[in-house]
């Protein structure tokens, strides 16, 4: 018979004694429990105890969190987190240097703990380090010469401890004074200070810029790009990314006003060539969280362009009258022009009309000359052209906290939306006359053109002249070979007998799609813990189960390369205990205040499972083909359709070949759109032969 589903099968340990097995009746208050424990250990005093997850975690177990404890889980009896915390705050203002700098460690360590640090800072613990941070590096500054490494590892502990507590959420940025503000900045100033010093004062001053409207004001007045543009030099890709980090964040919060100046600044310090030569094309491969920063960068830069690109022509505007005015002298330099004391008034104007037309702008003029269909007109395709490559680009929209696909050719120019826009407005006349277009065919060919862009896109290719190369082999011959590859022919997939046949082999082609899920979700996904800052890099892994029954979860201290053994996932979630998988803005974690939840792609990407009560286990999936693949999978297994656009195109895909193969044989044959008529019956059975 199995265990009620309230009893918890554990091992406890404690210093200097045997572990104790034990059954944890999930229904009994948590100080019971604790206090059991501690008599069987004659140890008095319970109140001063607590359990706490004997991984590398060390997170303590709470009312909040118990039910996360599942069978086979090995907990440590240890002092309370109110104790801990009391005992810490006294032992970091300990005189002696090596009992303070152990206490900074412990410290550093401890604040990952939630429940650790709400005690901490109960004890008003964060004002205590700040202090620290403000007078301490002072009081120690005549010892750096003779303790320069303890020095240093004190001051990265205490750094470290702030960052743990402060991405709790719990303390309020705006509280932080001047002074902590300078000596933060000070250590990024200051040139050959220690890497992990720097990578928390980098850390420390992104969050200050992204959570306070006040100190962003504050910071900026402190740090100027010529003092960070020195870390991109080095070869700390960590440092680097920091570094990026906060440029990106000075550059996010900026008025608008001010972000065309920064940007005037970020170009005159040569910010894109510095990235370029030590960060894109180092000998060294670009990790995900260095991608995501450079993505970030890219989509603030072409956000310069938002206010261009809402601006519509104003024909008042002797400005840009003259523009047009330039561009028609350009194109038709080479025509005789009249002259002014010769050529009348009305030629002259009929002249410009049948240049303007010629460029594709649209001109009310009555009899005016009619423009030649077959030129492709270069004022309307500039214009469309330029609004497809801000949409492309997602001109306008903020970045995505998960996203990092940057483009390595846009760093590669200083003006490279107009470089961009120079190659692809020549690819356009390039197309238009392949297609042999007239003024009928424009949206035809701008999509032409828009899948010619995306399909060399999403090569990355690593310049602008290899990007022209792409477009070059992506003629529209080829793109018409593309698409006829990769879709099926409607007109011969339409008639009776193939959507019979279709209907037929379907079930067969969805078991095929649910097989190939669940066995995605038996390997598993690394999935990243966000925060506001999102530089911790917390990563969670959960997969499947063999048998379809259990999913194992749990924490990780990096990236994993390849899959993760069940046995080192602590956490277990039996499948027949989930009740719902919900998506998108219906997710726990998506409703809550001031979560991820105003991106829109991040939104894109959530989704939850719910069991029990009130538990759930959140996801951000790490892209939309892992969305898809978990959403199915997670359907699958609660016996509800896969309803995601990847089960769509597989379905597609896979019936379109499975079709074309049983087809084969009736290469050139007529298929009938109704099945042959039934012969009569003869009129006798003459020729039946019976064997008996």
């Amino acid at each position: 018979m199995p265990p009620p589903a309230d009893i918890v099968k554990v091992a406890i340990e404690w210093p200097g004694a045997y572990p104790k097995l034990m059954e944890i009746d999930q229904k009994k208050p948590l100080s019971a429990i604790i206090k059991e424990v501690c008599d069987g250990w004659s140890l008095a005093n319970h109140e001063y105890f607590a359990l706490q997850h004997a991984d590398s975690s060390n997170f303590y177990i709470t009312e909040k969190n118990r039910n996360e404890i599942k069978n086979g889980t090995i907990l440590r009896l240890t002092t309370s987190p109110a104790q801990n915390a009391q005992q810490l705050h006294e032992r970091i203002q300990s005189s002696s240097m090596d009992a303070k700098l152990e206490a900074l460690k412990d410290l550093a360590s401890l604040s990952r703990d939630v429940t650790f640090a709400q005690e901490f800072i109960n004890l008003d613990g964060i004002s205590l380090l700040t202090q620290m941070v403000e007078s301490g590096t002072e009081r120690y500054q005549k010892l750096q010469k003779i303790m320069k490494p303890c020095f240093g590892d004190m001051l990265s502990f205490t750094l470290t401890a702030f960052v743990e507590l402060m991405d709790h959420g719990i303390v309020s940025w705006d509280t932080f004074s001047v002074a902590f503000i300078k000596k933060i900045a000070s250590f990024v100033n200051k040139s050959g200070m220690d890497i992990s010093i720097l990578q928390r004062s980098l850390a420390i001053l992104e969050s200050m810029v992204l959570n306070s409207h006040d100190l962003y004001q504050k910071v900026a007045q402190e740090i100027t790009i010529g003092q960070l543009i020195p870390h991109l030099q080095g070869t700390d890709q960590e440092i680097q990314t920091y570094t990026i980090a906060v440029i990106n964040a000075l550059f996010l919060k900026a008025p608008d006003e001010r972000r065309q100046e920064m940007a005037n600044i970020l170009a005159q310090k040569q910010l894109r060539s510095i990235i370029l030569t030590h960060v894109i094309r180092a000998q060294r491969a670009i990790n995900n969280e260095m991608a995501h920063q450079l993505y970030v960068l890219q989509v603030l830069t072409f956000n310069l362009l938002e206010d261009r690109m809402m601006t519509k022509m104003d024909p008042q505007d002797q400005a840009q009258r003259d523009i047009i005015f330039e561009l028609r002298r350009i194109a038709f330099d080479a025509e005789s022009e009249p002259n002014n004391s010769s050529g009348s008034m009305e030629k002259r104007k009929s002249m410009y009309t049948r240049d303007y037309k010629k460029l594709g702008f649209i001109i009310v003029l009555e009899n005016s000359s009619r423009e030649d269909k077959h030129e492709c007109p270069f004022g309307r395709s500039s214009i469309e052209l330029t609004k497809m490559l801000c949409e492309i680009l997602k001109v306008g929209e903020l970045p995505s906290e998960t996203c990092n696909d940057f483009h390595p050719m846009f760093f590669t120019h200083d003006r490279s939306f107009e470089e961009f826009f120079c190659i692809c407005i020549q690819l356009l006349n390039k197309t238009w006359k392949e297609m042999r277009a007239t003024s009928e065919d424009f949206n035809k060919v701008m999509q032409v053109v828009k899948e010619q862009v995306m399909r060399a896109l999403t090569t990355k290719p690593s310049s602008l002249d290899q990007f022209k190369c792409k477009l070059q082999n992506l003629s529209y011959t080829e793109i018409l070979k593309i698409r006829q590859s990769e879709r099926m022919n409607q007109e011969d997939f339409q008639s009776r007998p193939i959507l019979e046949l279709k209907e037929k082999i379907q079930p067969e082609i969805l078991e095929l799609i649910k097989q190939q899920r669940l066995n995605r979700l038996v390997e598993g996904t690394c999935f990243r813990k966000l925060n506001c800052r999102r530089r911790q890099d917390k990563f969670w892994y959960c997969r499947l189960s063999p048998n379809h029954k259990v999913l194992h979860y749990g924490d990780l201290e990096e990236s994993p390369q390849g899959e993760v053994p069940h046995d080192s996932l602590q956490d277990k979630l039996p499948v027949a205990d989930i009740k719902a998988v919900v998506t998108g803005k219906d997710c726990p974690h998506m409703k809550e205040k001031g979560a991820l939840k105003q991106n829109k792609e991040v939104l894109e990407l959530a989704f939850s499972i719910l069991y029990d009560s009130n538990c759930q286990l959140n996801f951000i999936a790490p892209d939309k083909h892992e969305y898809c693949i978990w959403t199915d999978g997670l359907n699958a297994l609660l016996g509800k359709d896969m309803m995601s656009e990847l089960t769509r195109n597989d379905l597609d895909t896979l019936l379109s070949m499975e079709i074309k193969l049983r087809l084969l044989d009736l290469e050139n044959i007529q298929i009938p759109d109704a099945p042959p008529p039934i012969p009569k019956e003869p009129s006798n059975y003459d020729f039946v032969y019976d064997c008996n």
